[in-house]
């Protein structure tokens, strides 16, 4: 790969990283709605933004083997040290880092807003079940309270 398609292959990452980043705030938009219909829209079109970001940096990783060279940042550091484009690399290079950090950020926000709807949609199931599980709540010396009472439906 040549060091000015390796600059261009990280502009366009960039690129589909900003998206990436905006399909994933928009996810956290519909997962707070809980539209199903949006998210699973939603999540097909990461789908293949992050599949195209995979292709891109397994070609970045044979490039770099190709010269001897670790495919991390040492490598591309090394592979820079002898391009003419050398520094505009880099640049693009930190900037899609720093993207993908956002993603990753993003990312996870989301699913702590899933594990909670979880949790929340779990204990309306055990209330609506008459589930045996009470909540765990605590007795005057700080330990869990063995409690076996069951609200019964009429009062959930």
């Amino acid at each position: 790969m040549q060091d000015t398609a390796l600059l261009q292959q990280f502009i366009d990452d960039i690129g589909i990283a900003e998206q990436l980043l905006e399909l994933t705030n928009r996810e956290y938009q519909t997962l707070s709605e809980r539209n199903l219909v949006e998210l699973e829209k939603l999540l097909t079109q990461k789908q293949s933004l992050l599949a195209l970001l995979g292709q891109h940096a397994t070609l970045r990783s044979q490039a770099l083997a190709a010269r001897q060279l670790s495919a991390d940042r040492s490598g591309l550091e090394a592979f820079c040290a002898t391009s003419p484009s050398g520094t505009d690399i880099l640049e693009q290079a930190g900037k899609l880092e720093k993207l993908l950090a956002d993603c990753r950020t993003a990312n996870e926000r989301n699913g702590q807003l899933i594990r909670t709807n979880q949790a929340a949609v779990g204990s309306m199931l055990n209330i609506l079940q008459g589930s045996n599980q009470a909540p765990n709540l605590y007795d005057r010396r700080g330990g869990a309270a063995k409690t076996s009472h069951q609200r019964p439906l009429s009062q959930a």
